[in-house]
């Protein structure tokens, strides 16, 4: 079973934030907590550095790529067939699901769309550089094998040969995914029904 390693101190912090129409600033103590290892991968990767703002308009963001993650999890229902669309299909869900952590925390989309893209294994980083929590070397691995999830694209593959898969296997594939959106849900409290309240102005 993948690692996780609980975070309760994130929605700790964020959870004293009250989440207004207006823009909020997530608070110094969590910037000062998280700014090394942001830092560090602006250094690594040559990214234009963030500023962390928290929103309702981010926040309802958040938990519809939440719930689009979910929607795009492979059916365990389903064999098989085809490695390349299974593995297309697990990179949307994962690259979805921390995208919900990203944006709950306070990333601007626009700034993850230029910097983070369609890397999965950056989003990962990004999401345990600010509180996520989820410290799992198999889903390092699996995210890495996504990276860019483009990749996997069947369109994008008919007429080439299929990148190096690592050997991943779909069953373990779906469990770590599964871990994975349990954190999301853990450390965001996103749950399926949360949306049509959240645009009733009944979140709190």
């Amino acid at each position: 079973m993948p690692s996780i390693v609980p975070n309760t101190s994130r929605r700790h912090f964020l959870g004293a934030i009250v989440v207004a129409p207006a823009m909020v600033t997530a608070k110094p103590t969590i910037i000062s907590t998280w700014q090394a290892g942001l830092d560090v991968l602006h250094n690594r990767h040559g990214d234009e550095p963030v500023k962390l703002v928290r929103s309702k308009e981010g926040r309802e963001l958040s938990l519809a790529r939440y719930q689009t993650a979910h929607d795009f999890f492979p059916d365990v229902r389903k064999p098989v067939q085809d490695l390349p669309d299974f593995l297309y299909h697990a990179g949307i869900t994962a690259q979805l699901g921390l995208s919900a952590h990203l944006l709950d925390v306070g990333f601007p989309d626009e700034w993850c769309a230029r910097n983070i893209g369609l890397r999965v294994a950056k989003s990962l980083a990004y999401a345990n550089a600010t509180g996520f929590g989820h410290d799992c070397p198999k889903m390092a691995r699996l995210a890495r094998v996504l990276t860019p999830y483009w990749k996997w694209n069947p369109s994008r593959l008919r007429d080439r040969r299929p990148p190096s898969d690592w050997g991943c296997k779909p069953d373990e594939a779906r469990v770590l995914l599964g871990a994975m959106l349990k954190q999301v849900r853990h450390v965001t409290g996103h749950t399926p029904d949360r949306l049509m309240q959240l645009r009733e102005g009944s979140d709190a």
